[in-house]
């Protein structure tokens, strides 16, 4: 029987972030969480990076994940675009870093590509299909979705729980 993993799976975003926090056990994967932060527009750019820190550093401590899977780095065509962007992964990455969190990226097509079947799924597709896989009672929101997804395809992709040097509980 696999030991217990727990995983903080995230899909950054300034006015977004999408998070879920995903079990494994015994080769059975659970939604324990899921949740948005969501960013007013009135909100500084400072002040939504650290909610987002805030927020993701509450979620470690609630639930004492093993490791973080996050979304990585998309094309965007906007300079200004992929600066806010860098931002909000850096505090989310700040937050795994503080408490020594194995951190595993996932592009975005690869993690379509394992909810869904294609890497051009569209966001309603990966919430069904997250919902579906999951056995969800309720069709959890786009951006939370996508963190459900990330934290599926981390699953998929490790067999294996991480070794015991790597849990913190």
């Amino acid at each position: 029987m696999d030991a217990d993993e727990v995983l903080l799976a995230v899909d950054p975003s300034l006015r977004g972030t999408g998070f879920a926090v995903l079990q494994r056990a015994a080769g059975k994967v659970r939604c324990l969480h899921f949740d948005v932060i969501k960013n007013p527009p009135k909100l500084t750019v400072p002040g939504c990076l650290l909610e987002i820190h805030t927020r993701l550093t509450d979620a470690i401590s609630r639930f004492q994940p093993t490791a973080m899977a996050v979304e990585s780095v998309i094309y965007v065509q906007s300079f200004p675009t992929a600066i806010t962007l860098g931002s909000a992964r850096g505090a989310v990455l700040l937050a795994a870093a503080q408490r020594g969190l194995p951190i595993h990226e996932y592009a975005p097509r690869r993690v379509k590509q394992a909810v869904v079947g294609t890497g051009a799924a569209q966001k309603t597709q990966v919430a069904f299909m997250v919902r579906t896989l999951l056995g969800l009672t309720v069709t959890p929101p786009a951006d939370a979705a996508d963190a459900i997804a990330v934290g599926f395809t981390h699953f998929q992709t490790t067999k294996f729980p991480a070794p015991a040097a790597l849990r913190r509980r």
